[in-house]
């Protein structure tokens, strides 16, 4: 069994993409940003892979996880990633990536970590925002937000979702941990791995999946 490797945009201009190009018997796709069905379907019908590494930004690697979710192969494959802009990568924080991460990628094993999607046909892998909000938020069955907060930060966490309310620079963040998250807001742009979602909604939901993703970390 081998690896795809997928280079997602601009992500093929780096080192850390020859090294990966260069890795002997893989199968090497560059691929555009945030890629689509058509850019990633066709490639995860191969049977002789048992990991995917994804190179690229965290929303690179959320669009290749919603097509494993599609695809119903979350069960079958790891999933690797090398993020451009370690600096950057909430996944790489949540995952605990090394700097240097091509050799975990190919080599490493994988551990379960909770899968989060949302009502609204996408996944999280990294960081979800909602800001300003003003509404209800539910955590579980938990109120987290009854009234106006300047920033709601959402990650995947070790029960489904972790919550983090912001409603001042002068006060602590309170924070939740639950199975999923229900949003019920004035009119926002949800941002899901930093892309911004593309119409604003008044109800949203980050649930945890019923198969967590293998990560290699």
């Amino acid at each position: 069994m081998g690896a795809l490797i997928l280079g997602c945009g601009s992500a093929v201009t780096s080192g850390d993409w020859r090294k990966l190009a260069s890795a002997s018997g893989s199968g090497v796709h560059e691929i555009p940003a945030t890629p689509s069905k058509n850019d990633v379907d066709p490639l995860l019908k191969a049977d002789d892979v048992d990991r995917v590494v994804v190179h690229g930004t965290d929303a690179d690697l959320a669009a290749v996880v919603l097509r494993l979710m599609r695809t119903e192969r979350v069960d079958d494959l790891m999933v690797g990633f090398v993020p451009t802009d370690w600096k950057q990568s909430h996944v790489a924080q949540l995952w605990g990536l090394p700097v240097d991460g091509v050799d975990l990628a190919l080599t490493g094993s994988d551990r379960a970590l909770p899968l989060v999607r949302d009502d609204n046909g996408g996944v999280l892998v990294g960081l979800g925002v909602v800001a300003p909000a003003r509404g209800t938020v539910y955590c579980d069955d938990t109120v987290a937000l009854r009234g106006d907060a300047s920033r709601i930060e959402v990650t995947p966490g070790k029960a489904g979702v972790s919550v983090k309310v912001v409603r001042g620079r002068l006060r602590r963040p309170a924070t939740f941990e639950g199975r999923a998250v229900q949003f019920g807001i004035d009119e926002t742009l949800p941002v899901r791995d930093g892309v911004e979602y593309a119409r604003a909604v008044t109800r949203w939901t980050w649930y945890r999946h019923t198969e967590d993703l293998r990560a290699i970390c």
